[in-house]
Formats: C-alpha cells, sequence, structure tokens
C-alpha cells in the first residue's frame, strides 16, 4: 500500500503543482514507443525481440508543410540485459527544418526481494543527431518591400549570417524505472525518470555559443484490474527543458474478447492548455496497433479549427519458446 500512496501523492502534484507550456514536437501515445520515453524500458518487454514503428503528422491544418515525426525502434532482452536501437526522425516548415537521430540502447534490470515482484531498470541511450535547415527557402523581416502593395522578396538581402546549414551533435541519454510484475495482483504501478541531451551539445547554425539544454521526463501509473477481462491506466508524465515544461494526464483501458483472443485498446490523453487526443486500437496475441487523433483546445483552436494531429503506432513482439523462462515486463499495455 506505501507505493500506492506515493504514486499517488505524486500524481496529485503533478496535476496541480505544475503549469503547461506547449512545444513543438509531440507524440501523444509517448509510451507505445518504449525507447522514446525512457532508455530503462530497453528490454522490458515480455517477448523473445520487439519492433515498434510510429508516425505523426501535426498542424496540417495551419502550416504548409506540417511537422511529421517518424519512428521505429527494437529491442530484446538477453537475461537481465536489454540491447536496442532506435532511429526518429523529425520535419517541419518550409525551409525542410530536419532532426534525423540515430542512438543504441542499453539497460540492465534487476529484481529487488525475494519474490522477484519488484523490479529495477537502470538504462542508458548514446548516439548521434544530425539537424538541418534550407535556410535559403526561408524570408526575413529584412527582405520585406513595400511595393505592390508589400510582400516579402529574396532579392533583398536578409541579413543574417548563417555559419551552415547541418550539424552534428552527440546524444547521451539515460533512465531509471521501478515496475511491479505480479500478474495476479489487483494494481500494478510503474514510475519512471529520463534525461536527454546530458551533455548538453553545442546547437547553432551561426557559429554562436549555444547550447542545447537537458530535457527531463517523469512518467508514472497503475494498472487496475477490474475484472479478469477489464483493465484501467491512468498515469501521468511530466516534461521540463529550462523555461518550457508540459504536463499530461491520460487513461488507457483493455477489455479482453474471449470468443476473439483480442484486447479492444481505447485511451484518453490531455495536455494542459494545449490538446486533448483519443485513442482507438487493438492487440491480436503479439501485434498491437493504435490510431489516435488530437483535438487542439488552445489558443491557435480558433485558427486551426480544433484540428491538432493524427498519429498511429504499430508493435510486433516475437513470441519466446519457452513461456515459462519469460520475464515479466512493466504493465503498461
Amino acid at each position: 500500500m506505501k507505493k500506492i500512496k506515493l504514486l499517488g501523492i505524486l500524481m496529485l502534484f503533478v496535476i496541480f503543482g505544475h503549469k503547461s507550456i506547449a512545444q513543438d514536437f509531440h507524440l501523444s501515445m509517448y509510451d507505445a514507443g518504449p525507447l522514446f520515453l525512457n532508455p530503462a524500458l530497453t528490454g522490458v518487454v515480455d517477448a523473445k525481440w520487439r519492433l515498434h514503428a510510429q508516425y505523426r503528422n501535426q498542424w496540417k491544418s495551419v502550416a504548409f508543410k506540417p511537422y511529421n515525426t517518424a519512428l521505429i525502434s527494437f529491442d530484446a532482452p538477453v537475461k537481465n540485459w536489454g540491447f536496442g536501437a532506435q532511429i526518429i526522425n523529425m520535419r517541419a516548415g518550409v525551409g525542410n527544418y530536419n532532426v534525423l537521430q540515430a542512438m543504441g540502447s542499453l539497460a540492465y534490470t534487476v529484481s529487488i526481494d525475494k519474490k522477484k515482484f519488484h523490479n529495477l531498470s537502470l538504462g542508458a541511450q548514446g548516439g548521434i543527431t544530425q539537424k538541418s535547415v534550407e535556410y535559403k527557402l526561408h524570408t526575413f523581416d529584412n527582405q520585406y518591400s513595400p511595393a505592390n502593395g508589400g510582400s516579402f522578396t529574396q532579392d533583398i538581402p536578409s541579413g543574417e549570417s548563417f555559419a551552415n546549414q547541418s550539424q552534428m551533435l552527440p546524444q547521451l541519454n539515460a533512465g531509471a524505472l521501478y515496475y511491479y510484475s505480479k500478474i495476479q495482483s489487483r494494481i500494478n504501478p510503474f514510475l519512471g525518470f529520463s534525461a536527454f541531451n546530458i551533455l548538453e551539445p553545442k546547437e547553432t547554425f551561426f557559429d554562436s555559443n549555444n547550447k542545447l539544454p537537458m530535457r527531463f521526463y517523469a512518467h508514472a501509473g497503475l494498472r487496475i484490474n477490474i475484472t479478469e477481462q477489464l483493465y484501467l491506466t491512468p498515469k501521468i508524465l511530466v516534461m521540463r527543458q529550462n523555461n518550457a515544461n508540459e504536463q499530461t494526464v491520460a487513461l488507457d483501458a483493455g477489455y479482453y474478447f474471449s470468443s476473439q483472443d483480442m484486447y479492444l485498446l481505447g485511451g484518453v490523453v490531455f495536455r494542459n492548455k494545449d490538446a486533448a487526443a483519443f485513442s482507438l486500437g487493438a492487440r491480436f496475441d503479439n501485434i498491437i496497433g493504435k490510431v489516435s487523433y488530437d483535438v487542439n483546445i488552445s489558443s491557435l483552436s480558433k485558427a486551426s479549427n480544433g484540428r491538432g494531429a493524427f498519429e498511429v503506432s504499430f508493435t510486433y513482439m516475437a513470441s519466446k519458446k519457452n513461456k515459462a523462462k519469460a520475464v515479466k515486463a512493466c504493465p503498461r499495455i
């Protein structure tokens, strides 16, 4: 009961103690991609290996070239170790601003009680990030001409001094995760923390001394087994980077149809003063597919008519030959 009370206090603190500031790139189904959320989730899966893909299209209603995020990851448990890799590509804007990231992941999971129900996982990610922009496609204030009613033209010098349009940054992330894995339990809590951009690399297209600040995630939740067929998972996520912070409260649900041997999945995610996202999906044996749609509720909703983003995720988990030796996974789905 102590662990449940502590998680409840954490949830209340997060819900009422933080102010939200919306950020650019989002994944509403943030924990569908485990390596995206926390390096400590690497290899924490009841399967021989796991393959995950996810895609998001954002702000199509208000942007000529909307924000697109594509992710693919692979991970596998080997005894107490977890090994994985992840590739993410994010692209947006007229200038084709692009972020391509490739990383390897490593985690170690250990049980901290004799019955092996309480588990702690520590993980790390390392790799490179390439950022690029075609700045010559942009127009700037200095390129405005009042002629013929006023317009921007690239015939006028921009006055901007770009040192380059592409750069490579080292990437180092780390995380920790606690989860309670007793299958027969009515409640299975989990709690995680992750840190990104630990090296704070220099990031600039202008040859200035600008550093990419660290980004922190804290996430927690409870899988509540209402009946043998129905479960609910309330969860929270807090993100912070310098003065920018975001708070997410969500509820997932799953109902098992024994006649089809299938779970019907649904959920709702609320980002304070930003968006509400609704998801629907299914799990057939080792395959999980989900789609979600964001309804914009920020001040931008007047221009977007409430239309935010479309997102889809797919996960395949290869079955283990010997189920008796399967590692109990974090109770997330």
